[in-house]
């Protein structure tokens, strides 16, 4: 049985099916069906309804992403299916409506969408509370939507700059060692935000906000005695935090600034005599006001295929 889909042009179609429709072997990978192209249609040939609803979601999707994007990726693929996966509301009608529906982080003229039910949860998390943490395996999403929301409350007027910090874990090299000023030698650690905020932002707008200090980078250690107004602070690797830096860094936040803190639990570099200050944060603020926690599995990755079957594997080995 075939379920076909059809788009409004021959352009859109080699958007989403890449040149030489290269996407098309990874499509039915992950669709579990084959996929021929006929003109302007794609049909999707199987029996199994959930595999056909799949294709009519992941084609829906993926014609709008193509109206805004000139060429599809395996990454930008995967997202969308896995959001797909991911959402137990499928009976939205995403192929003939829009996205509106669709937590989304608006930045500028960009717009930064939710992929699944726990990534708009926890967008809706970072609008009704001062203090989020979001723990979860690498790939889900957490770094990338903070760094989104961040820079919509920057560009909105709702906040006045952005802080970026992350625990220096040094790893056989001293950090006074590394050649260059604290922001050079800090940089390294926080090449994920950069990267997040560089498919958001151009560099050289990032860099204008740098000069003017509305976006600030500061390692965790430096944040001792300071008291943070105005401001949007985001706490990256927040696993390798220590208690004592975990507390330091939750009084630093004044009435009008807001923490996102975020954390791999999986990945701890401490040593093995020190607790996490996140795994410590999570037992002892439930039930605080205004603070919040967002947690992610491996069935949330968006980054890639084999990410989520690396992750699994290990979780598997450890157990």
């Amino acid at each position: 049985m075939e379920k076909r889909i059809t788009f409004d042009s021959e352009e859109l179609v080699r958007r989403v099916l890449g040149i030489n429709d290269r996407n098309i072997p990874y499509m039915e990978t992950l669709l579990g069906c084959e996929l021929f192209v006929r003109s302007n249609d794609v049909i999707c040939l199987s029996d199994d309804p959930l595999i056909q609803n799949r294709f009519l979601l992941l084609f829906g999707r993926l014609s709008r992403l193509a109206e805004h994007q000139l060429f599809l990726n395996e990454t930008d693929i995967f997202m969308e299916f896995q959001s797909i996966k991911n959402d137990v509301s499928q009976d939205r009608d995403v192929v003939n409506g829009d996205r509106e529906n669709r937590k989304t982080i608006k930045i500028h003229n960009r717009r930064a969408y939710a992929k699944g039910a726990n990534q708009e949860r926890y967008v809706e998390l970072m609008e009704e509370n001062k203090i989020v943490f979001a723990i979860g395996p690498a790939g889900t999403g957490k770094t990338f939507l903070a760094v989104a929301y961040a820079l919509s409350q920057l560009f909105s007027g709702r906040k006045r700059k952005i802080i970026l910090t992350r625990p220096i874990v040094e790893a056989g090299e001293s950090l006074g060692f590394l050649p260059g000023d604290l922001a050079q030698k800090i940089n390294p650690y926080l090449r994920p935000l950069y990267d997040a905020m560089e498919l958001l932002i151009s560099p050289a707008n990032i860099r204008k906000l740098e000069e003017g200090g509305t976006i600030e980078i500061a390692p965790l250690a430096y944040m001792r005695g300071r008291s943070l107004r105005g401001a949007t602070v985001i706490l990256d690797e927040a696993q390798n935090t220590t208690i004592e830096q975990m507390h330091m860094f939750l009084t630093r936040l004044g009435e009008d600034s807001k923490a996102i803190i975020t954390g791999d639990v999986s990945q701890i570099d401490l040593p093995k005599s020190k607790m996490s200050g996140l795994v410590h944060a999570e037992k002892i603020l439930q039930g605080i006001d205004e603070l919040a926690f967002a947690h992610f599995t491996s069935s949330d990755v968006v980054r890639s295929r084999i990410v989520q079957a690396i992750i699994d594997a290990y979780q598997n080995g450890d157990a």
